[in-house]
C-alpha cells in the first residue's frame, strides 16, 4: 500500500470517528452511571473580574465531611480539574494570601462538573487582577443583588445543569442592573444550552455593546457562533478582537485554531492550537484539534500522539472508547506503510 492510499484510508476512518472538526460544544456532558467513580471536576479560577487566569494557585477539593481529598495548581490560564472521583458533594477552595477565600459546591451525584468559574476578591476590597479603573468602576456600579442573582444563575448552570432556571436568573439581574453586561453573556450560555441560538448571539451582542467591546468571552462567544454556521472569515475576526484583551484566554486559542484550519491555514491553525494546549494542557478538546491539523499535515506520529493525550484525559467516555478504538485502526495504518514497500510505478 503506497503512503498516499494510508493517508486516503486515514481521512476515511477518521472522518466516521471521534476526530471529525470539534463543535463549539466542547462541554457536551457524557453522563455516567451513577454508579460510577470516573468523574470530573473541572473550571478556572480568576482575579476579580474574571478577565486575569489566576495561575498557579492551590485548588483544594473536599469531601462532604470536610475532609481533604485533593489539591491541584492551576495552570497559566487558571485551569484546574480533578479526575477519577467518585459521586457525591464535593467543595472546592481556593485560599490566596491578598484575597477572600472562595469557595463552591459541586454535586457530581449524577453528572460530572465541568466549566466551574472561581472569582477571586481582592481582600483589602480592590479588585485584584483588574485591568483598569474602569472595570473597578463597572464592578462596584452592580447592585449586590443583581451580581447575587448572577452567581445563583452559574451555579444552576455549572452544578445544577438547569439552564431554564439559571436563565431566569441572568434575566432578574439584567433587570436590576440594565448595564451588566457579564449578565448577558452568561444568558447568552444559557441560551446555547436551550438550544435557542437567535436569543444567545442578541445577548452576546448586547454584552459586547455594554461593555464597549471590552469584554473577552462575549467576543470570542459570538466569533464561535459564526464559525458554526460557516462564516469562518468574521469568526475569525471576531476571536481575534477577543484575544487582543485577554491572550491569556485558552478558549480563544482554541477557537481561533479551529477558524484557520477551516480556511486551510494550517501553519497558522497549529500555532493557535499550540498556543491553547499551553495554556490549558488537561482540556481534551485541544487535543481533537490538534489531530485535525496534525492530519492535514500527514503528520501521522504526531496524530497518534495527539490521541494517545485525548486517551488519557478522556479515558472511559464514550468518547474515549471511540479514540481508543481510532488509535488502534491509525496505529497498524501506519505500521503497514512504514513496512510496505511504495508500489513501483508503471512504465
Amino acid at each position: 500500500m503506497s503512503r498516499l492510499h494510508v493517508g486516503l484510508a486515514l481521512l476515511f476512518v477518521l472522518a466516521a470517528c471521534l476526530f471529525a472538526p470539534p463543535c463549539s460544544n466542547a462541554w457536551q456532558i457524557n453522563i455516567p452511571r451513577p454508579d460510577d467513580n470516573n468523574f470530573t471536576i473541572n473550571g478556572n479560577v480568576y482575579f476579580a473580574d474574571g478577565n486575569q487566569p489566576a495561575a498557579h494557585v492551590l485548588v483544594q477539593l473536599n469531601g462532604t465531611e470536610g475532609s481533604q481529598r485533593e489539591t491541584e495548581e492551576t495552570s497559566e490560564a487558571g485551569w484546574f480539574e480533578f479526575r477519577r472521583i467518585s459521586a457525591g458533594s464535593y467543595t472546592l477552595e481556593v485560599d490566596v494570601q491578598g484575597y477572600e477565600r472562595a469557595t463552591s459546591s459541586v454535586d457530581i451525584s449524577l453528572m460530572p462538573a465541568r466549566g466551574i468559574v472561581i472569582r477571586l476578591k481582592s481582600a483589602s476590597g480592590e479588585k485584584g487582577g483588574a485591568s483598569s479603573g474602569t472595570i473597578s468602576a463597572h464592578e462596584l456600579s452592580i447592585p449586590q443583588k443583581a451580581r447575587d442573582l448572577v452567581s445563583s444563575g452559574r451555579k444552576k448552570m455549572q452544578v445544577d445543569k438547569n439552564p431554564q432556571a439559571a436563565l431566569q436568573d441572568f434575566q432578574a439581574a439584567i433587570a436590576a442592573a440594565p448595564g451588566y453586561y457579564e449578565a448577558y453573556y452568561h444568558a447568552g450560555m444559557a441560551y446555547l444550552a436551550l438550544g435557542k441560538r437567535d436569543d444567545a448571539e442578541s445577548s452576546f451582542r448586547k454584552s459586547i455593546e455594554l461593555s464597549g467591546n471590552k469584554y473577552c468571552e462575549a467576543d470570542v462567544a459570538l466569533g464561535t457562533m459564526m464559525l458554526d454556521r460557516s462564516d469562518f472569515a468574521e469568526g475569525e475576526k471576531t476571536v481575534r478582537q477577543g484575544l487582543e484583551l485577554n491572550p491569556q484566554y485558552w478558549l480563544g486559542h482554541y477557537e481561533l485554531g479551529r477558524a484557520l484550519l477551516s480556511q486551510n491555514k494550517i501553519s497558522e491553525a497549529l500555532k493557535a492550537a499550540d498556543q491553547a494546549k499551553s495554556l490549558a494542557p488537561t482540556a481534551p478538546v485541544v487535543y481533537r484539534l490538534l489531530s485535525n491539523i496534525h492530519l492535514q499535515q500527514k503528520d501521522y506520529p504526531a496524530l497518534l500522539a495527539d490521541i494517545d493525550a485525548y486517551i488519557k484525559l478522556d479515558p472511559d467516555s464514550a468518547a474515549g472508547i471511540r479514540a481508543k478504538q481510532l488509535r488502534e485502526q491509525v496505529a497498524q495504518k501506519v505500521d503497514a506503510a512504514g513496512s510496505t514497500p511504495a508500489s513501483p510505478k508503471n512504465p
